[in-house]
């Protein structure tokens, strides 16, 4: 007789029949990545970069033009007119009278005499009113001024003047130091300061009044004795002329 085989008494289930992994319940990591949504990289943002440069390009050849046409347009002034600075200088100056009292009281009186040039060929200045002073070692010896004048294309013009100044009272440290210096009765330093307002015409062209000074330094001066005027030293004389002329944007 043959053997009959019975079944196991627990039958296998379907997944080990099917030879797959038992199933299991979801964990909690797997049931918050089930409500999250995919991931998606984002495209870069847009740089501007390249925009901003050709802003800075084109603004630096904008002003590397301007400064281009400025000085194109500076160098034909320049040739057209070639502008130079009027100049000054000492004819002479005589002190007919320089006396301080023990008082600390001054009294004084210069002779001056200045010449003027304009080496310009096609510009013309018109000087406001001058005012003169006189000074020596920072201490003001007078005062005076000269009356507006026109200063023509190569012109060279003299001005006159006299600086005084009548029992005016000092300090005492101004007094002290003066009184130092008229003790070389042979070698008073003098120096000549003139300030005013001048206005340039420059063919059709007329600028607005600037300011001007002139100083003239190196004038060594004897003091007077008696009633005989004492002449100054004006060979060595030099006079700076501090003046800016602007046309439009350019100055000279």
């Amino acid at each position: 007789m043959t053997d009959r085989v019975y079944p196991s008494s627990k039958p296998a289930t379907n997944g080990a029949a099917a030879g797959t992994n038992p199933s299991f319940p979801a964990t909690k990591a797997q049931l918050y990545n089930a409500t999250r949504p995919a991931y998606r990289p984002q495209p870069p943002p847009r740089r501007r970069r390249s925009c901003c440069c050709s802003c800075c390009l084109w603004t630096t050849l904008f002003i590397l033009l301007l400064l281009l046409l400025a000085a194109i347009a500076g160098a034909v002034l320049w040739v057209l007119y070639r502008p130079h600075r009027p100049s000054f200088s000492v004819s002479s100056l005589q002190i007919s009278q320089l006396n301080l009292t023990s008082s600390s009281q001054l009294t004084t009186k210069f002779n001056l005499t200045l010449t003027a040039r304009n080496p310009n060929k096609k510009i013309i200045f018109f000087y406001d009113p001058v005012a003169v002073s006189v000074y020596s070692d920072g201490v003001d010896l007078g005062d005076g001024s000269l009356p507006s004048f026109t200063h023509g294309k190569k012109n060279t013009t003299t001005l006159r003047t006299t600086v005084q100044t009548t029992s005016q009272s000092v300090d005492s440290t101004t007094a002290t130091a003066l009184r130092s210096d008229l003790k070389n009765k042979s070698n008073l330093p003098l120096k000549i300061r003139l300030d005013t307002k001048v206005k340039v015409k420059v063919g059709g062209l007329k600028t607005k009044k600037v300011k001007v000074r002139i100083v003239c330094g190196g004038i060594k001066a004897a003091v007077p004795t008696g009633k005989a005027a004492a002449k100054a030293t004006t060979a060595d004389a030099k006079c700076k002329v501090d003046l800016r002329i602007k046309i439009w944007k350019w100055t000279f």
